[in-house]
């Protein structure tokens, strides 16, 4: 165990604070700051979706669908 005299303890009070100080640090420089923000997203592309393909019929026509296909069927079943 180490106490606050030695050096392992200075070192994990200033591991400590860097990693309390850089997030607080950035934060306060993109949120009083809008410039940095609309930079720092400009270099950044969006996603780009690709455009809507066709719809899937709707149950009824499914329904008819399969009607059409049975007719077929029995057609050449007993026709």
């Amino acid at each position: 165990m180490s106490s606050l005299g030695t050096s392992k303890g200075i070192l994990e009070i200033a591991k400590f604070g860097v990693y309390v100080t850089v997030p607080i640090f950035l934060m306060y420089t993109f949120a009083n700051n809008t410039k940095n923000i609309q930079k720092f997203m400009g270099n950044r592309s969006y996603i780009v979706y690709p455009p809507e393909g066709p719809r899937p019929p709707s149950p009824e026509e499914l329904r008819e669908m399969a009607r059409e296909l049975a007719r077929e069927r029995n057609k050449r079943k007993y026709g």
